[in-house]
């Protein structure tokens, strides 16, 4: 659903071995649980050896970044996570200069965490457990850089209201994606256009076709789609 700032959101999040996942919720005029947006991503190698509160604190941290203009100044919100000490851990006086920066950045929100147990938080849970972001399951695995300098960045684009979310897919996914352009008329032209952009190849092609294909980019062997800047983001 489309988000409604006059209703209070909450965020959900869970941490997996290998990813961390997240999501922003708002209850629609029936009472029902909606899904205002989504997100989850693979962890860094260093943050793969987070201890397991950590890694939750993880997932926690970004989901505050990614949805930083809609919680941000908001009245109190809540975050909900499948890790009990999670509302303990926050409160110790031994903290890691991690964990210290950690919620000097926290402090900045009004939230209150709330306990979920795994069975109950399945977005989340699934978000963060994407076979594609599994090492095991890959037959070429390609690990995010090590380096923390997109969460500034990432934080600043949300806050300036602009849309930079970056998705890159790992093997198998990727090759399968690309395969499947070839298995529809439409999509094939616009990559085959893309790849030699000749005056011939786009003669040949459908009106409709030409009409979209602006709007088409090729990343490697992907096509990438330009949004309107003033279309919300899901």
């Amino acid at each position: 659903m489309l988000p409604d700032t006059s209703r209070p959101f909450h965020v959900v999040c869970d941490a997996s071995d290998f990813a961390i996942g997240y999501a922003l919720m708002q209850f629609d005029a029936e009472g029902r649980k909606r899904v205002v947006s989504y997100q989850s991503r693979q962890m860094k190698p260093a943050e793969k050896n987070y201890p397991v509160h950590d890694k939750e604190l993880l997932a926690m941290r970004y989901a505050l970044i990614k949805f930083r203009v809609y919680l941000l100044g908001e009245q109190t919100f809540a975050v909900y996570t499948d890790h009990a000490s999670l509302r303990t851990a926050m409160k110790s006086p031994h903290l890691s200069q991690r964990m210290a920066r950690w919620l000097s950045f926290f402090a900045e929100y009004n939230f209150v965490v709330h306990y979920k147990p795994g069975k109950n938080n399945i977005l989340a849970d699934a978000l963060s457990r994407r076979p594609d972001y599994d090492p095991r399951r890959l037959t070429r695995h390609q690990d995010i850089p090590d380096d923390d300098d997109d969460d500034d960045d990432c934080a600043t684009c949300v806050t300036l209201g602009i849309n930079a979310t970056v998705s890159s897919p790992v093997l198998p996914l990727r090759q399968q994606i690309a395969d499947a352009y070839e298995k529809d008329a439409f999509y094939a032209a616009i990559f085959r256009y893309l790849r030699n952009p000749a005056a011939d190849t786009l003669a040949k092609l459908t009106r409709p076709t030409r009409d979209a294909i602006t709007r088409y980019d090729l990343d490697g062997d992907l096509l990438t789609y330009a949004i309107d800047t003033f279309d919300t983001p899901r």
